[in-house]
């Protein structure tokens, strides 16, 4: 909501302009008064809404024509003043003033202001005022009211400022339609998101415990019972089917907004509209839907307990079956006050732990978010707002400490770790990665076309922790090696060969050298172990490449026959300790991270990072003997 308000004063001259702002700050009629009054500054104390007024007069003679246009493009709101004792002033509002105003582009709201109706005598009120205003409110949709005053005696003077006020504050046009007395789409849309995330339970209907929790909310004060009674006898005199047994139907909050603009509280529905983030516009403001978050360089993104405790809840509640998975219909309805599913344009729900029926288990879905906020921090506070995350999102969320600061103190804090895969066409890395889903292998090829994404959660020494693996296919893969900024997100490479295909090998050799990647962490994983090993069209094979290197032998695995050799542990622990996996001539030959590596590459990476060491010497050893 702005914090100031500019209202302007327009009409014939002699219809009681300046007089009507020296009345509102005299309080008394003052008889003679200067052509046209100086700006009027009002501070917010003195307002009900707490805002800075600022009143500007205005003249029809030639010589302040160019100042009376540019006053009107200022403007917030206009206020047209007429003499009701003179019927031609009257008729100009929609002969004159109105296509003035629109001739110039402007569109604020307007209010028509009747002055003089001291003239009338005893009697000041005039039953035929809504037959009068209303054809012109029907051909010029910015008039919001017509109100009637005399500066005079003075009376209902306040009143007109007040309705100046609030017509750029509490806006009528974008919420109803004055012609067919009903909401427009846009509020309507609006407030049934409102209903939604207030129907904690999803039932269908707010109870006396939900609409206690709204009112808190939006003018933190609950109402007493009688009160919730009396609301609900209201809406069922009038909608019988805004109210059932247990509490308040959707059509029952619907019409309670009707009813509240048509008694002109518009104040009301904008204050619920405001305080669950919406702007005048009736969009959701970029401010609540992604506040400013400064994250450092090499720092990434995390969900912080409150995040995953909101997550974890919001699962549970649109887990209605309560079979422990969210179903295709269970998804469709969690996110029915966003604009979608977030992953509706990824390989979902294949990117995360599921059922066998393809339903997305608890672990999948706040792996699944670990992941998005990782990736795209902006996306999952966005998507707190739409699912109504309750106070301010960015404490769902957390920045971690910066790499370059883990990779120097050899140690890692975060939780969620970054792995890019890369290999040769057909070398298994999508394999790879189904595996690690515990997905179906399956024999057919298909070449990836774009960027996947996977994350599974890995227990460390007790410890959850969250793996992303994404591979990007040849039609990415210079993209992303040649981005700085790219890498600098990425904890360690994952480099894939076919250890069955003589060529695969010597792809990643050589993209390590086209890139420049040596001081990346990196692990070498030798695929399809299964079929028959052959040698390496390479300077040197894969065991003596990498003992050049100073890292472990590549971990032979087959994802056909489920032989992982605890591969992605492995991975973790490296992300968690990178300097285990990067190679010798970026580190200090002297220190004791060194020593340590020599002894891992001795004993395979494998059993140093989660203590099973004959795996390693086992590996190794297997290796060894093939070059």
């Amino acid at each position: 909501m702005r914090r100031d308000v500019r209202i302007l004063l327009l009409g014939d001259d002699g219809v009681g302009k300046s007089t009507l702002i020296t009345s509102l700050i005299k309080e008394s009629f003052v008889a003679n008064v200067q052509h046209v009054i100086p700006e009027v500054t009002i501070p917010p104390e003195v307002t009900p809404d707490n805002v800075t007024t600022h009143i500007v007069d205005t003249s029809t003679r030639p010589e302040y024509r160019d100042t009376l246009e540019t006053e009107i493009r200022k403007a917030h709101v206009i206020c047209i003043v007429y003499a009701i004792d003179e019927p031609a002033t009257f008729n100009r509002l929609s002969g004159h003033w109105l296509p003035y105003i629109r001739s110039l582009g402007v569109n604020v709201p307007v209010v028509l202001v009747g002055n003089k109706i001291d003239l009338r005598g005893d009697d000041v009120s005039n039953k035929c005022l809504e037959d009068e205003v209303v054809p012109i409110m029907n051909d010029f949709k910015e008039v919001e009211t017509c109100v009637e005053c005399s500066a005079k005696q003075p009376l209902n003077v306040s009143e007109v400022f007040y309705f100046a006020q609030k017509a750029v504050l509490h806006p009528t046009a974008p919420l109803y339609d004055s012609r067919e007395h009903v909401l427009k789409p846009a509020c309507v849309d609006a407030l049934q998101r409102i209903f939604n995330l207030c129907d904690l339970d999803k039932d269908g209907v707010l109870d006396d415990a939900e609409l206690n929790e709204f009112q808190r909310k939006c003018f933190n004060a609950p109402l007493q019972l009688q009160e919730l009674e009396a609301v609900k006898e209201v809406v069922k005199e009038h909608e019988p089917e805004g109210v059932n047994e247990i509490g308040l139907t959707e059509v029952g909050f619907l019409f309670l907004h009707t009813l509240f603009i048509q008694r002109g509280r518009l104040e009301t529905t904008w204050t619920v509209l405001r305080q669950f983030g919406y702007g005048d516009d009736l969009t959701l403001r970029e401010s609540f839907l992604c506040p400013r978050v400064e994250i450092p360089i090499d720092c990434s993104v995390e969900l912080s307990p409150k995040g995953y405790q909101f997550f974890t809840e919001l699962f549970q509640v649109f887990d209605k079956d309560k079979d422990s998975a969210l179903k295709k219909s269970e998804l469709e309805a969690l996110f029915k006050t966003s604009p979608g599913n977030p992953w509706a344009h990824t390989a979902f729900p294949q990117t995360t732990i599921t059922t066998e029926l393809g339903a997305v288990t608890l672990q999948g879905f706040l792996a699944q978010w670990s992941m998005t906020t990782m990736l795209d921090y902006q996306l999952t506070l966005r998507y707190l707002a739409y699912l109504g995350f309750e106070g301010d999102t960015t404490t769902a969320i957390k920045i971690t400490r910066p790499r370059k600061i883990d990779r120097r103190k050899g140690k890692v804090q975060r939780n969620v770790f970054l792995c890019y895969v890369f290999g040769a066409p057909k070398s298994g890395k999508t394999s790879l990665l189904r595996g690690f889903l515990d997905k179906p292998f399956s024999d057919q090829y298909e070449p990836t076309a774009r960027p996947f994404a996977v994350v599974n959660s890995v227990e460390i020494k007790g410890a959850e922790k969250y793996l992303v693996m994404e591979e990007f296919g040849t039609q990415y893969e210079a993209e992303v090696l040649q981005n700085k900024k790219r890498l600098d997100k990425c904890d360690l490479l994952c480099f894939v060969f076919d250890s069955s295909d003589v060529n695969s090998f010597s792809y990643v050799v050589n993209l390590r050298k086209k890139y420049h990647l040596e001081h990346m962490p990196s692990v070498f994983v030798a695929t399809k172990s299964d079929s028959d090993l052959v040698l390496q069209r390479n300077e040197v094979q894969p065991d003596v490449y990498c003992r050049h290197l100073g890292l472990a032998a590549p971990i032979s695995i087959s994802v056909k026959s489920r032989q992982m050799a605890d591969l992605f542990n492995i991975l973790t622990a490296v992300a968690m300790c990178p300097s285990i996996a990067t190679p010798a001539g970026f580190l200090d030959a002297n220190s004791s991270t060194v020593r340590m590596k020599r002894y891992l590459t001795a004993v395979g990476v494998a059993g140093a990072l989660i203590a099973v060491c004959l795996l390693g010497v086992r590996l190794y050893r297997h290796h060894g003997s093939s070059s």
